[in-house]
């Protein structure tokens, strides 16, 4: 409803304004008079809320309301009253600053009540004077600023009401950040600094102390409102989440105080945030103190964290340890002794002296309605007897705003009225909108060296105190410094916390916890919970080959593809390289297999060069003998080139050297089986077909078979020849080190061409496995070709599905065991008759024209 009756009071108070030119006229409504005042060439206003609250009354919108009954005096403005009384007396005793001229003032109460703020304003700008009916209506002087009001609702109410007229309100605590707009108040200015500033740093205190899960209580008004929005809008950027956000105004119901209670019970963040202001704190305090609501760290705003009058409530230790931000401490020499003088408002105004003094002392004046058991005020009782609100000195900070308020407005007409050398020239009040335009760009040094002045938005420089409460020795609360704040500094270093001299709640020594899910400790990442605020997460470890090194990380990075993620996902290691070593078991093994089946050829070529005349060594053609020897020892050792780190030239080296030695192995197979099959063919009657086949055809023919091989590597080699690469998708964990193929038509074509030789010579020798000779060389080379042919047709898929080395090791065990067939299956019979059966290595044995003797 007050809205409605404040512009119910607007209304009235601007019809007044306009007949202020005619001729006759009459005041509208009931009169309001300033509660304190004196007279001067300059009126300075001033409105505070002397009353905490006022009767209720029921409104019919059909009559004029009736006159508001306040009721509850507050202390705390006439302590800001006693501030603006303080600094005008100080200016018109000085003979530097506007000298000459007098400063007075006119103080109204708004018994907190937006209308009756509004009405007051109007009052001290538009004149408050009853002129009789017929009699020329006067406007008087209006004042030139109002000092107040110390809410920020009203303020917004006053602030837009009086806009209009250019007369500027310069409040010592309205912190709400909506009146910085200066387009809805244009003649609003602060001492305070705006909770633009207040909720920011409130965020970035909470973050500080990696409170991530916090509950919220405001107060249902302007400054609650705003102040909350700016805080939960901060905080979600800085990765604070709000488990709830609870409006509250004193004036609540037992049923919805008893649900936020409830609310409060229910959660599970141990930190609340109470942006407030302090008459609701007060009683949210007793409702915590009704439902012992303990054990929960606050954090509070400028508007109660250092007042002691809240710390008086404090019955059951609710407040130990709270931590929030308050105005820093300033230093207004005399300021606090002239507020404990009551002299000046009992010389100021009568009315509200009694009331003040009878509130103060507990008495009352002598009046015929008074009971002869009341305690009767003498008028000559001392402040040092009592100890309540108005002794308290915990806001002298917010005192000193009106102070600065009041000298801002000084310098002002200062500055305006030219005044020099102890002079001014002329007491006249400057026009309203010149004031005000002055007034947003003056600067000055208070006497105690603080410097006053206003941003583009009205608004002082934002620094705070860091206020913790604490309990002293005494058992007294204590509003100790823990830290600073300060807007103009690089964000890094705006807030700065002596966190060993905090005293946390329950009088712990150790930083409260209040998140809503632990920390994910490196190697994992966060994973928001449905339906959950991003503050409450689950901890996924992170996959293979990815990590996480930091603490909360959100994601998980890939590590890159030359590493992979140790076991605890925590950082990236070198993978590990993998290729046939010969360090290894393995290589080890097959690199004594090659050399030993070297070395077995050369003995056997060895024993062949020295029973070369013998019969079995020169059955077949000994030259191809020796040569497929030579071919089979190229054989073995081309194996090794398999072995040890991949390089440009061992890559192209192991495959062309392989594809030529087999070649020429198979060659001289194919020559010596067709050596026998000619040597039969020779024995049919009329037949001279070894003369096609003698040794030079035989050497021409295993050159040509070569050559061609030789070639296909040629083109393989110039076309796109193997090469050396790291297979990093074959095994995660490992870089693979192998040759590629380069052309995988000219890896092919060297096998299809082996594999073509190989199929021929296993078909001729087969035709000729059963020639009548004693020892028919043709069965062994059958055999050696089965083997062979049996081996790499297993090769082909072995060496496909093979991982890593076992690729090569495949490759290599099958040049081994083919080798190893044509060594044993050819060789090694021979060996075994010219070494152990002597006897049987004759021409006449061999042909099978003598049989054997048992």
């Amino acid at each position: 409803m007050e809205p409605v009756v404040a512009l119910l009071h607007v209304v009235i108070a601007i019809i007044n304004f306009s007949k202020a030119n005619e001729t006759a006229c009459t005041l509208q409504g009931e009169t309001v008079y300033p509660q304190l005042w004196k007279n001067g060439n300059i009126i300075v206003g001033g409105i505070f809320p002397f009353h905490s609250s006022w009767e209720i009354r029921d409104l019919s919108y059909v009559a004029m309301p009736p006159p508001l009954k306040c009721m509850s005096l507050d202390f705390r403005a006439f302590q800001y009253s006693q501030s603006l009384i303080f600094a005008i007396e100080e200016i018109n005793n000085s003979s530097s600053l506007l000298p000459g001229v007098s400063l007075g003032y006119k103080i109204y109460d708004t018994c907190s009540s937006m209308a009756m703020g509004v009405k007051v304003a109007m009052a001290l700008i538009n004149g408050n004077v009853n002129s009789g009916l017929g009699e020329p209506c006067t406007k008087p002087d209006q004042v030139q600023a109002i000092i107040g009001d110390t809410a920020s609702s009203p303020c917004m109410a006053i602030a837009k009401s009086i806009g209009p007229f250019s007369v500027p309100i310069i409040s010592h605590f309205a912190t709400c950040e909506c009146l910085s707009d200066k387009k809805k108040y244009p003649s609003f200015l602060r001492t305070i600094p705006s909770d633009y500033y207040q909720s920011r740093a409130l965020a970035e205190m909470v973050r500080h102390f990696d409170w991530t899960w916090v509950g919220a209580i405001r107060s249902d008004d302007d400054y609650g409102n705003s102040g909350m929005a700016t805080f939960t809008k901060v905080a979600e950027q800085l990765g604070v989440c709000l488990e709830y956000s609870l409006p509250f105004v004193r004036t609540y119901s037992k049923e919805k105080t008893m649900r936020i209670i409830e609310q409060i019970k229910s959660s599970t963040s141990r930190v609340i945030v109470a942006f407030l202001v302090h008459w609701d704190f007060e009683m949210l305090l007793h409702a915590f103190f009704e439902h012992n609501i303990t054990g929960y760290q606050l954090v509070g705003t400028e508007s109660w964290i250092s007042d002691s009058a809240v710390a008086t409530l404090d019955k059951n230790n609710i407040l130990q340890g709270a931590i929030g931000l308050a105005i820093p401490k300033t230093k207004v020499t005399g300021l606090k002794d002239f507020i404990l003088d009551i002299n000046p408002l009992k010389s100021s105004g009568t009315a509200i002296f009694n009331k003040f003094w009878e509130a103060l002392f507990k008495c009352k004046y002598i009046t015929q309605n008074d009971s002869g058991d009341t305690r009767m005020c003498t008028g000559k009782e001392k402040l040092s007897d009592v100890e309540n609100t108005f002794t308290d000195m915990s806001l002298l900070p917010i005192f000193s705003n009106v102070y600065k308020g009041v000298y801002a407005v000084a310098h002002t007409l200062h500055d305006l009225l030219g005044c020099q050398n102890n002079l001014c020239p002329t007491k006249k009040q400057p026009d309203p909108l010149t004031f005000l335009e002055h007034l947003k760009r003056v600067r000055f040094k208070t006497k105690d060296g603080e410097e006053v002045y206003f941003d583009k938005n009205g608004d002082p420089a934002a620094r705070y105190e860091i206020i913790n409460w604490q309990r002293s020795k005494e058992h007294q609360h204590e509003f100790v410094t823990v830290g600073f704040y300060d807007s103009s500094f690089p964000a890094h270093n705006r807030l700065a916390v002596n966190m060993t001299t905090i005293m946390w709640a329950q009088s712990s020594n150790h930083v409260p916890t209040s998140v809503c899910s632990e920390s994910c400790p490196p190697g994992t990442r966060k994973a928001v919970q449905k339906g959950k605020p991003v503050c409450c997460f689950d901890c996924i470890p992170c996959a293979e080959g990815e990590i996480s090194n930091i603490t909360d990380s959100v994601t998980c990075e890939q590590c890159h593809k030359e590493y992979w993620s140790n076991p605890h996902r925590d950082k990236c290691v070198k993978k590990e390289i993998e290729y046939l070593s010969y360090e290894e078991i393995m290589g080890i093994s097959l690199t004594t297999i090659s050399i030993v089946g070297a070395f077995m050829t050369i003995i056997i070529a060895i024993i062949f060069y020295r029973y070369k005349n013998t019969p079995i060594v020169k059955a077949n053609n000994s030259e191809l003998s020796f040569l497929l020897l030579f071919s089979l020892t190229l054989c073995f050792l081309c194996s090794l080139t398999f072995i040890g780190q991949p390089s440009e030239w061992s890559c192209m080296l192991r495959h062309t050297a392989f594809g030529i030695t087999f070649v020429l192995c198979i060659s001289c197979v194919l020559g010596k089986t067709i050596v026998v099959l000619m040597a039969f063919r020779a024995t049919l009657p009329g037949s001279n077909v070894m003369k096609w086949f003698g040794p030079p055809q035989q050497r021409l023919s295993v050159l040509a078979f070569t050559l061609i091989q030789v070639l296909i590597c040629l083109l393989w080699l110039t076309i796109s020849p193997p090469f050396p690469f790291k297979n990093l998708k074959h095994n995660k964990e490992k870089i693979i080190l192998e040759c590629g193929l380069g052309s995988p038509i000219g890896f092919w074509a060297v096998l299809g061409y082996i594999g073509l030789l190989a199929i021929l010579c296993f078909v001729l020798a087969f035709l000729t496995r059963k020639l009548p000779d004693n020892f028919n060389e043709a069965k062994f080379i059958t055999f050696s070709m089965l083997i062979f042919c049996a081996v790499w047709i297993t090769f082909i898929p072995a060496y496909v599905s093979s991982p890593g080395k076992f690729t090569v090791a495949v490759e290599i065990f099958a040049i081994l065991a083919s080798s190893f067939a044509f060594l044993f299956c050819i060789f090694l019979p021979k060996c075994y008759i010219i070494l152990l059966k002597p006897e049987k290595n004759s021409k006449r044995h061999m042909m099978g024209k003598i049989p054997l003797k048992p």
